[in-house]
């Protein structure tokens, strides 16, 4: 391929956002150079997503806007999700695309690669049949502070809306042996914050004999030498157990966040959502949490007008937050998916009555917010500084517990605090970040 430069655009998650490193350094590998627009590349790739409508459409918007490119030399591919969703489907909707290719077949990206480079106009990656976890030694890192590490692939839950189970395949967890030589080859580059992703971290189970669950694994990989925060996302209440949160008291290395996606308050509506878990099986979860030696902060995600949801139904939701008192969430109008069994409900809900809750879910939830916050005014705070907002001359910073906290910072020489971690007191808040200045230990 003349030049062989390429272009990547992510959409979706954070599984996304770390299979896009692999692609990348895969890429590299085998001697593509990234370039920053797509006009300047040979081989121009979409990492999708298709949890929602609305980023599918964005996919298939930039291919339109491109169609005319395919002429000139361009190779165009689909990757992820909607690659998977779709398949070949994709060639008839965008006859200039010559790649689809889903997250199970990542491992054979050269020799799709190779295809492409020998003039293949249609390769495809699709299979789902496979124990493989996508883990390659080519990993080309955004961060270099921040590492994601995958430990486990796929989902075997069967949410009625949910469409990745079709898109990723069945759990494939890695071995615990090959995540800590991982996380101890990333604390040795220097990287001192790791994040273990999965669609559902707390089944992971390591199919070596040492058969480690999460929890086991969660404590071992804060005990690295070197790592000074362990994150993790994201989790299925049904397999959030009490050991969780034992791992996580037991080791301060280990982020005071905890995200478990509740997605409705009504023990009927999971029920219809084949969540596996009631109302009270999730509050008692909370429970835990809140009775734990530390404080942590609490976030979730909300769908709202599922099929059959009544305002009953929605009011259990508002009573939730209420009684939970997250710290922040995602929230949702229900987006029917190819393939899932929430197709076949009926009672469906109204566009403009989903909007209606949505706005008032994330009315209700920014008033939260903002108290949640205010309780941090006067705190010390410690970050791990991740940026410069040069136009309000303040720091962005990062806690353990998952807030954005902006903060000033005396004059450090013109050099970059990028990286490191700093005490900081809050001084405001507002519904979604912090502001503080940082402070001196003594």
């Amino acid at each position: 391929m003349p030049g062989k430069t390429f272009y990547l655009e992510t959409f979706g998650c954070q599984m996304n956002a770390h299979d896009s490193e692999k692609v990348v350094g895969t890429l590299m590998a085998q001697g593509y150079s990234q370039v920053e627009t797509p006009a300047e590349a040979h081989l121009v790739l979409y990492n999708t997503c298709s949890i929602r409508d609305k980023a599918e459409q964005k996919v298939f918007n930039r291919l339109q806007n491109f169609k005319r490119e395919a002429g000139k030399g361009k190779v165009f591919g689909v990757l992820g999700c909607v690659a998977q969703q779709e398949g070949e489907k994709i060639f008839e909707r965008a006859p200039h695309v010559s790649l689809v290719a889903g997250s199970a077949s990542y491992t054979r990206l050269g020799e799709m690669l190779v295809q492409l480079e020998a003039g293949n106009r249609h390769v495809t990656g699709l299979s789902l049949d496979t124990d493989e976890t996508f883990d390659t030694p080519f990993t080309r890192r955004d961060n270099p502070h921040r590492a994601y590490i995958t430990i486990i692939e796929g989902c075997d839950k069967s949410c009625a809306y949910c469409v990745v189970p079709f898109t990723r395949g069945p759990e494939r967890s890695r071995t615990a042996e090959s995540v800590m030589t991982e996380a101890r080859r990333l604390a040795e580059q220097g990287y001192t914050e790791i994040q273990l992703l999965g669609q559902n971290v707390n089944s992971y189970r390591d199919p070596s004999p040492a058969g480690w669950d999460f929890a086991a694994l969660l404590a071992r990989v804060a005990e690295v030498s070197g790592i000074r925060r362990v994150r993790y996302t994201t989790s299925h209440p049904r397999d959030f157990v009490r050991s969780i949160v034992d791992a996580m008291d037991s080791n301060p290395v280990i982020c005071d966040h905890v995200h478990l996606p509740v997605q409705s308050g009504s023990s009927k509506v999971l029920a219809a959502m084949d969540r596996l878990y009631t109302r009270d099986d999730y509050m008692r979860r909370i429970e835990w949490i809140r009775n734990a030696k530390r404080p942590y902060s609490l976030t979730t995600d909300i769908i709202v007008g599922f099929p059959g949801e009544t305002e009953e139904d929605f009011g259990q939701t508002l009573r939730l937050l209420d009684e939970v008192q997250y710290d922040s969430l995602f929230s949702f109008k229900y987006s029917p998916r190819p393939n899932t069994a929430a197709l076949e409900m009926g009672d469906k809900i109204p566009e403009e009555e989903k909007q209606r809750r949505l706005v008032i879910v994330q009315e209700k939830q920014r008033a939260i917010q903002i108290r949640r916050n205010a309780e941090s005014i006067g705190v010390v705070r410690e970050v791990l500084v991740e940026g410069r907002h040069q136009a309000l001359g303040q720091w962005i910073g990062r806690t353990s517990d998952n807030r954005t906290l902006n903060f000033t910072h005396p004059d450090s020489g013109g050099g970059s605090l990028v990286g490191t971690y700093l005490p900081v007191r809050v001084t405001r808040a507002g519904p979604n970040s912090l502001v503080g200045e940082s402070v001196t230990v003594v």
